[in-house]
């Protein structure tokens, strides 16, 4: 089979190469999937650079986040699944936990509590991309700070995936959003969207507009993505007692200094208000829930998605050998479709 495999640490287009491997064979509990459809996530480019939250042994196959696929085989008395079936692989891994197969290959074994089966009508493109993004917003807006109908929400970086899903759901729960945009052409996108209020950091304060818009004590609840001055500014913008969530750091993206990974707080703030800040990262919500608990709420997204409350959407596809031209494209700024890389049924028609 065909695998793209880094070689080591380093920027993704210098340490990838396209290699053959063997087939790997699944153990009890375990089956063989055969890839469909898998995207390339910021954070498997960052596990690449090494400047993510867990480091692969390398020589190590790119791709730690999702895919869909088809079961090619099953391990000796694995039950609960058909040769054939259409599932999602969770390949996030777990941290603390085992290591998990990379997704840019053709073949890979993954545990069949990792594997949610997905109906046929919906396309390899929303499938492979279940078990990251909507997740993340669907745990951040309900189990995190389980917002509840008719509070406000305020989230930064509005107009990114998680962002836009994350509208989608506070709509359909009766939530109320102020987003938090970079661009004053984003605005409209976003309010077309269902977002209630729109914030932009080119031309308006964070604070100031926070306080117009939930009055001058601010929101009890918020999440951030982008970190840095931005996400000070939510602090300052929230209620006494109130929280943040932070699960990314965008302000930087290529950035792999740790100590200029920071959120300059004010400390005043923070004491005599009592306010929260505490971060989320999918891998260790992944290392512990159970697997029972894990499959619940995968199973809440496929939901969400085949009723089209939440909308994927459509990816960009390329195969593996175009492997840099795909890269490129996930690296590019407000890029609109996120690339996958898609395998064709007539490479091995014998697990069709």
């Amino acid at each position: 089979m065909r695998a793209l495999v880094a070689g080591k640490v380093g920027e993704p287009t210098d340490v990838l190469r396209l290699e053959s491997r063997p087939v790997p064979t699944p153990k009890a509990g375990q089956a063989l999937i055969r890839v469909k459809a898998t995207p390339i996530h910021a954070s498997d480019l960052h596990v690449l650079r090494g400047r993510y939250g867990f480091a692969p042994e390398f020589p190590a196959v790119g791709g730690h986040m999702e895919c869909v696929g088809h079961v090619a085989a099953l391990g000796p008395g694995t039950e609960g699944l058909r040769i054939g079936e259409r599932v999602v692989v969770a390949a996030v891994p777990a941290v603390p936990g085992p290591p998990v197969a990379g997704t840019w290959q053709e073949y890979l074994v993954a545990d069949t509590r990792r594997l949610l089966p997905v109906p046929d009508d919906l396309s390899d493109s929303s499938a492979c991309q279940l078990a990251v993004n909507p997740l993340t917003a669907l745990l951040l807006v309900t189990r995190e700070l389980g917002v509840q109908p008719g509070e406000w929400l305020l989230q930064t970086a509005a107009g990114s995936t998680v962002g836009r899903l994350v509208i989608q759901l506070c709509r359909h729960l009766g939530i109320r959003t102020i987003n938090v945009v970079r661009r004053r052409d984003a605005v409209e996108e976003i309010q077309a969207l269902g977002g209630d209020e729109v914030i932009c950091t080119e031309d308006e304060d964070l604070v100031q507009r926070v306080a117009e818009i939930a009055g001058p004590d601010g929101v009890r609840k918020a999440v951030d993505c982008v970190a840095g001055h931005v996400g000070a500014q939510v602090s300052q913008a929230l209620a006494p007692g109130g929280q943040v969530v932070v699960y990314g750091a965008l302000s930087t993206h290529r950035q792999t200094d740790p100590a200029a990974l920071t959120i300059p707080l004010q400390a005043r703030s923070v004491i005599y208000e009592t306010k929260t800040v505490r971060g989320f990262w999918l891998n260790r919500w992944f290392g512990t829930a159970s697997p029972e608990e894990a499959l619940r709420a995968l199973s809440q997204v496929r939901t969400l998605v085949a009723d089209e409350v939440l909308s994927i959407p459509q990816g960009e596809p390329f195969p593996l050998e175009r492997f840099t031209e795909a890269i490129e494209l996930a690296e590019t700024p407000a890029r609109g479709a996120k690339p996958l890389f898609i395998f064709e049924d007539d490479q091995n028609k014998d697990d069709r």
